[in-house]
């Protein structure tokens, strides 16, 4: 208790300037733990999401009932499920314009998946940025106030006949509680930030390698279609 009250005491005690980096500094590091919360449950979403039209996908159920599910579902659908929706969809198009051509087809499908999963990783990808902002500036803006207050307390004994280590202790203690609070909101988001890019990265190679494999079924299933016709 003693501890917690000589901070209190420190930041209390702090210069006007100090103090308000202390509060800027505790705003983004509450902040950014709420980032890291809300980024961290929606990639356990998106990849729950992903395994269980996943596991749909290969199980043998046809593309257009897939399809018919994935409109039906479009609001709790996850990323690889509006992904294939878009290819299907722009497939079907194509189909309903009587083209006929499967490199036509397989591309303009391939386009409307690519830009889905562009749009799929943006959303991924959200907040990413502000913890990479968090991570790199805090403790800069926590020097800055180390600085001031340092500034401040020598400034404050210019007047004094004799300085001693009693003085000047409490001037750069309460401003070294600056410090701290950058390193405090800072190393959460550095943490944070490595192991979201190194999770979403994993997220974009699973997507993308559905993206060929039903590029592939479809052309497989072109394949067979314009066999059966001739």
């Amino acid at each position: 208790m003693n501890q917690d009250l000589s901070i209190l005491q420190l930041v209390l005690g702090a210069s006007f300037v100090v103090q308000l980096v202390m509060l800027l500094l505790l705003i983004v590091s509450v902040t950014s733990w709420a980032a890291i919360f809300g980024k961290l449950f929606g990639l356990r979403r998106v990849n729950r999401k992903n395994e269980e039209f996943e596991r749909d996908f290969w199980s043998g159920t046809s593309l257009n009932d897939l399809f018919a599910a994935a409109a039906q579902n479009a609001k709790l659908a996850g990323p690889m499920e509006r992904i294939f929706a878009s290819g299907m969809r722009e497939y079907q198009k194509l189909r309903e314009r009587r083209i006929s051509d499967a490199p036509t087809l397989l591309d303009g499908a391939r386009r409307a998946m690519r830009a889905s999963f562009q749009r799929e990783l943006d959303v991924v990808e959200m907040h990413l940025s502000f913890l990479a902002s968090v991570a790199s500036v805090s403790p800069y803006v926590g020097l800055f106030g180390t600085v001031w207050g340092i500034m401040h307390a020598f400034s404050g004994l210019g007047a004094l006949q004799q300085v001693t280590l009693a003085t000047v202790a409490p001037g750069i203690a309460e401003a070294l509680v600056a410090t701290a609070l950058g390193l405090f909101a800072a190393i959460p988001a550095v943490v944070a930030y490595n192991r979201f890019a190194r999770d979403i990265d994993r997220v974009a190679i699973k997507l993308e390698t559905f993206i060929e494999e039903f590029s592939n079924i479809l052309q497989r299933n072109l394949g067979a279609q314009s066999a059966s016709g001739h």
